[in-house]
């Protein structure tokens, strides 16, 4: 038993490092802080910067939230950046808790609350945009916690994480939080060499230990034996074993001469038999990932028909009031176009769906219903595993492959570990739980590689864009911006991998010198000689390629010359000797011609160009009988016994006193190689083939570094060279002057788009000046949608009129500066896409919800989200036009005119 002085001196120990902020902190939580909290809370106590990397649901919020307690006792400002507005507005929610709606602001592209605030949760663009625009906000600025940091690799969004990192001031500390990569230690380098000092975290153990699962049919198997996963149970092994030689034994009988009886077509279990299994195991409540949308909601209407109930009916009560409440705004009409009442029939049961295509106070109830234990099963698609904190006891994953939009893809190991990660509730579970379903192909093996895994680096997305240089080049000058940009993760990686191929290079190096000693030969520079030689042998080769061609071409034309009854003599291969040209195969003009032809030994076969590799005349010619039939065996024997007759003595068809051709003159260039090689001192060497050994050596590893040469001078310097061909397009269109930025340029800086530059141009051009507000909304639209039809579907339905004519004048643009960009080696800009303008014309035309939705096939969802994009824009386009245009107006009045109905429901709680 310890004494109370011992007692005393172990604490003074596990406090020793803990500043009066930290231990203040921990006091606003009802659990102890794991040991990765403490220590990246005593880094930035201390006054560094510090990146978590850490697996999903392990509390890395924590310390995010600690940068919060630090600024408020500081005075000082903390802003709190994520990558999508609906964690923003889930975290601004939990700060408004604890600290107040006073003391916390919201900025996304949606709401502006408060944003003077000591505590602002914001989007990622939100803060760039403020660092670019210099906003006095920024001013008192000392923490910025940056969550979900991984997303900088994000193909599409990542640059914006790397902007921000790089751009921040300096006496800002940085709060990384990235889920689990295999590279946290080289993130955190190049953290260091931008942000100075920063301690890097790393915890890969899981507060709530997760077991893994495969359920067979409705029967739930252990995925491993032993606690360390390392052995995979042998029964799963057993079943997937059997299930391939059924498989074999099937296929034996369907390929058998007697038919068997079709085999038994495995059935998946029903979606409410497995919740019901979970259900009955104490696993609910449970996320079941679905990739996709269709599927999801058909998973809520089985379970539905199936009669599933998971709720009580005080609950049942509860998730109405909530329900109702929530979606009380919206008109009656809206809701029956929105299916509200399946939706909440679904609720009160317990069980939803989850994913992009709803509307997003629907997805708001679900995630609040699910966090306070009400709903039991929802079925999700894999954007749930993304950010949002929704918790569950249980994971289910349906299958191991996706659609990306191109093709079917394994799911990889980190894609795994991200909806796994949903696991277990800390506090709540002692352990989570993720299922497979196993149907056939499933090799339990590849399950648990997937779940063992720990390898999924972080890679950067980086690349410059047109309104990242004039933002740039305005804020710092183009030299120092190109500085600025060599400072990013991705030229700091590209460099890493410079390191290793410059090693090779060197070692290369350093074994052509010893090469070349060992070539040395006394009676000259031997090198030289060898140089001789190898350009001998490739102007042989050269010279040797060059006939081939021309004989290749030449053989191609004496097949178009050949005739029906033409006898000819194949050269060479499996179809060596003489033959009858029944079909000169002319029509067969994809490879060149493809004649018919019967052998003298009675096969009928299509010849190609590459069975002559000379050209070909025919010997003799005989007459083929019009009733000829190559399908008849009678006939090809007639035939062959004329081809013979014919022949006579020489059955092979070799034409009398046909050779391979007369010595050819020698090259100008080979007969001059050849005397100097003769006149060289070392053509006498006794020596000579043993140094010509080690001088062949040498030019192959000469080769070889020659390649690595150049890999090395396409990674060094690539951020910087693209950002000079980024500025050499600006400066071609007039929105740079080298180091000055023209007024066309300021307008770019203010739009955030991927087609920034073609808005700026159409701007500029004037396109959008005569149209009305509608109109305009269906032009701009064409910038920030993206179809997911094929690219040979029907073209979309547009306004006819002046929004026609702006939309193919925008068309004609993106052209012009397609070009432009080809002359500067860069391809930034898609076509617009007017897939949605239709749809945003007569939204802000003020027609009906259910109209538009019906005339489009977009859910509820994708609509919202497809709205909120262009209104976005619209604001943009405002800001930006000239001072004396009319399209100010007219934008905002667009902006007006579009947000109401289901577009206008706030999504702050």
């Amino acid at each position: 038993m310890t004494t109370p002085a011992e007692r005393y001196a172990a604490h003074r120990q596990r406090t020793r490092d803990q500043g009066p902020a930290l231990i203040d902190f921990k006091g606003l939580y009802d659990f102890d802080l794991d040991p990765f909290q403490i220590k990246a809370c005593q880094a930035l106590e201390h006054g560094q910067g510090v990146l978590v990397a850490a697996p999903t649901g392990s509390g890395k919020t924590v310390v995010g939230e600690f940068a919060v307690h630090l600024a408020l006792a500081g005075r000082s400002k903390c802003f709190y950046t994520t990558p999508i507005k609906a964690l923003s507005n889930q975290k601004y929610a939990d700060l408004v808790r604890r600290y107040g709606p006073d003391q916390v602001g919201l900025l996304t592209g949606d709401n502006s609350v408060n944003g003077e605030a000591p505590i602002v949760v914001m989007t990622t663009e939100v803060l760039r945009n403020m660092l670019y625009a210099g906003s006095s906000t920024l001013e008192g600025l000392a923490f910025v916690v940056m969550d979900e940091v991984h997303y900088l690799a994000d193909r599409f969004r990542g640059a914006v994480w790397e902007e921000v990192i790089i751009h921040v001031p300096d006496s800002v500390q940085i709060v990384a939080l990235s889920a689990t990569v295999s590279n946290a230690e080289e993130f955190g380098e190049w953290l260091q060499a931008v942000r100075g000092d920063t301690a890097v975290i790393v915890d890969e153990h899981r507060p709530v230990p997760l077991w893994q699962h495969m359920m067979v049919g409705t029967r739930l198997y252990d995925l491993f034996i032993d606690d360390e996963h390392a052995k995979v149970n042998p029964e799963l092994r057993r079943i997937s074993l059997e299930e391939v030689r059924r498989a074999k034994v099937n296929q034996g009988r369907r390929t058998g001469r007697r038919r068997a009886p079709r085999p038994a077509r495995f059935r998946p279990p029903a979606r409410p038999d497995v919740i019901e299994r979970l259900d009955r195991a104490g696993l609910l409540p449970a996320i079941t990932f679905i990739f996709s949308r269709a599927g999801c909601d058909a998973a809520v209407m089985q379970c539905l028909y199936a009669g599933l109930r998971l709720t009580s009916r005080e609950e049942a009560e509860e998730i109405r009031a909530h329900a109702e409440l929530r979606t009380a705004d919206i008109s009656a009409e809206d809701l029956r176009v929105l299916g509200y009442d399946e939706w909440l029939a679904g609720l009160e049961r317990g069980i939803a769906a989850h994913h992009a295509g709803m509307l997003p106070t629907f997805k708001e109830v679900v995630e609040e219903l699910f966090t306070r234990g009400l709903i039991k099963a929802v079925f999700a698609t894999e954007t749930l595993a993304l950010g949002i904190n929704m918790p569950a006891r249980t994971v289910v994953i349906e299958k191991l492959d996706k659609w990306n939009g191109e093709a079917h893809t394994d799911l990889t190991p980190g894609e795994y570990t991200q909806l796994t990660g949903r696991a277990g509730r800390r506090g709540i579970d002692v352990e989570g739980h993720a299922v497979v379903l196993w149907a056939p192909g499933v090799d339990p093996g590849s399950v648990a590689g997937l779940a063992g895994t720990r390898t999924y680096p972080l890679n950067s997305s980086f690349r410059p864009s047109y309104n990242m240089a004039v933002n740039l080049v305005g804020a710092v000058g183009a030299e120092r911006a190109r500085t600025l940009l060599e400072e990013s993760f991705a030229q700091f990686q590209a460099d890493r991998a410079v390191v290793g191929l410059a090693r090779q290079l060197r070692k290369s190096e350093e074994a052509l010198e010893g090469y070349a000693e060992a070539a040395t030969c006394h009676l000259g520079d031997f090198m030289e000689y060898a140089g001789l030689r190898r350009r001998l042998s490739d102007r042989e080769a050269e010279l040797a390629r060059e006939r081939s061609s021309v004989r290749r071409a030449e053989a191609a034309r004496s097949l178009e010359r050949l005739r029906p009854g033409d006898v000819i003599v194949v050269p060479g291969g499996r179809r060596t000797g003489a033959a009858v040209v029944i079909d000169p195969g002319l029509a067969h003009r994809s490879d060149g011609p493809a004649p018919l032809v019967l052998t003298i030994n009675r096969q009928v076969k299509r010849l190609s160009v590459l069975d002559f590799p000379t050209p070909v005349e025919p010997v003799e010619k005989i007459r083929i009988p019009k009733s000829f039939s190559s399908r008849s065996p009678q006939h090809r024997r007639d035939l062959a016994a004329t081809l013979r007759n014919k022949l006579g003595d020489d059955p092979e068809g070799r034409p009398p006193g046909r050779g391979r051709g007369g010595p050819q003159a020698e090259d100008a260039e080979i007969a001059r190689l050849r005397r100097e090689l003769r006149e060289h001192p070392c053509h006498g060497c006794a020596d000579r083939e043993e140094h010509a050994r080690w001088a062949e050596r040498y030019f192959r590893l000469e080769r070889e570094a020659a390649g690595l040469r150049r890999r090395v001078e396409s990674r060094s310097q690539v951020i910087a060279r693209t950002f000079d061909r980024v500025c050499g397009v600006l400066e071609q269109l007039g929105y740079l002057a080298g180091d000055t930025v023209t007024d066309e340029g300021r307008r770019l800086g203010r739009i955030y788009n991927e087609l920034d530059l073609l808005t700026a141009e159409s701007l500029r051009a004037g396109v959008w000046e005569d149209l009305d507000p509608a109109e305009l909304a269906a032009c701009v639209s064409a910038l920030v949608y993206e179809s997911r039809q094929p690219d040979d579907a029907a073209p979309p339905k547009t306004p006819s009129g002046q929004a026609q004519q702006a939309l193919a004048a925008m068309v004609r643009l993106w052209g012009e500066l397609d070009a432009v960009e080809k002359d500067n080696r860069v391809s930034f800009l898609r076509e617009p896409d007017l897939g949605f303008a239709w749809s945003a014309f007569r939204w802000a035309r003020g027609h009906q919800l259910d109209a538009v939705l019906s005339e489009t096939g977009m859910t509820a969802g994708d609509f919202v989200r497809a709205v909120k994009q262009l209104l976005d824009l619209l604001g943009q386009v405002a800001d930006a036009a000239p001072a004396g245009s009319g399209i100010r107006g007219t934008a905002r009045q667009a902006m007006d005119a579009m947000r109401r109905g289901v577009v206008a429901y706030s999504s702050v709680s």
